[in-house]
């Protein structure tokens, strides 16, 4: 028998990535490249634009622009460690994610959007840490590496909460990876799907 000379198939990609993932992320992307073309850059060494913001709802929800090299309240802002580093933690997670999906460690529904919504947010906010340095005009002249470390997530949502005040400005990704933690607390208590059984074949 001679041994087949053909590559082994691509793994499909599972639909809820298709379906919701890449959907996220692309909402994701136009939502925060509108921001960069809405609002004027930060002048360098601040990371909020000088512009108004855009009131939506009346004292509750506002447009704005602001630069997050770091990850939640400003955490690394102004570092020159920052952006690397955080940009290595977000590919490491995506690897993390892509891994356990292969072993079955989201064996519900729950957990199964968790992952979907996990991969969105981290495209998302990757992305941006990618390529967002690089469209700096303050920076337009810098080489690629130092470029590169100016990279930051886009941030645009400020919303005022009456009990604590205005929360720190974030995105479609920060949302989804913030909903995905919550589904995967939920799916911690949930059973695992039970399978198919076998069926017998009488050849």
């Amino acid at each position: 028998m001679v041994a087949s000379l053909d590559s082994p198939p691509m793994p499909r990609i599972p639909k809820i990535f298709l379906v919701l993932t890449l959907p996220l992320y692309i909402l994701d992307q136009i939502t925060k490249w509108w921001v960069v073309f809405r609002f004027s850059e930060p002048f360098p060494g601040y990371f909020g634009t000088s512009d108004a913001k855009i009131p939506v709802i009346d004292g509750v929800l506002w447009w704005t622009r602001v630069h997050n090299q770091g990850v939640a309240f400003g955490f690394g802002n102004g570092t020159t460690w920052a952006p690397i580093v955080f940009l290595l933690v977000l590919i490491a997670a995506l690897i993390l994610v892509t891994v356990f999906w292969r072993k079955g460690a989201f064996p519900n529904i729950p957990s199964k959007l968790a992952a979907a919504l996990l991969v969105s947010g981290i495209l998302g906010n990757l992305t941006d840490r990618l390529l967002q340095g690089f469209w700096l005009k303050a920076w337009e002249s810098a080489d690629f590496l130092t470029r590169l470390s100016k990279g930051y997530v886009v941030d645009f949502i400020d919303v005022k909460l009456p009990w604590y005040g205005h929360w720190p400005t974030f995105n479609v990704a920060d949302s989804c990876i913030s909903i995905a933690a919550v589904l995967l607390f939920i799916s911690a208590f949930l059973q695992e799907e039970p399978k198919a059984a076998p069926q017998n074949s009488n050849a």
